[in-house]
């Protein structure tokens, strides 16, 4: 259910845009989901319709690109897939995640 939320607060992010830029309608929304950020894709997907119900939104596409989750190894600068909780090049345990928990509207094409 917690998707359900996530359909809802793009919903306010249309309609704010929707108010500065006065279009009508909305085509498409692009999102950009991190496998890490614990949205589910097919959730939203399911959710998004009712929240759309009544707005500008209603009956738009929802399109999703996957942001793989990857880290860098503070010591030795390597980058890549998480594997384990060190780096898989030197073996350190100082790594940062630096992409896959992002959760964010990419592009809104409106009419």
């Amino acid at each position: 259910m917690h998707e359900l939320a996530v359909a809802q607060n793009i919903i306010a992010i249309i309609e704010a845009e929707e108010k500065k830029q006065g279009f009508k309608r909305v085509l498409s929304i692009s999102l950009r989901i991190g496998e890490l950020s614990g949205v589910i894709p097919e959730c939203l997907l399911e959710f998004f319709p009712m929240a759309a119900r009544g707005t500008a939104a209603e009956g738009a596409a929802l399109i999703s690109e996957a942001v793989p989750a990857a880290v860098r190894c503070l010591s030795c600068g390597a980058e890549g897939r998480p594997e384990k909780a060190c780096c898989s090049v030197c073996g350190a345990e100082n790594i940062k995640l630096i992409s896959g928990r992002e959760f964010f509207v990419e592009s809104i094409e409106v009419e």
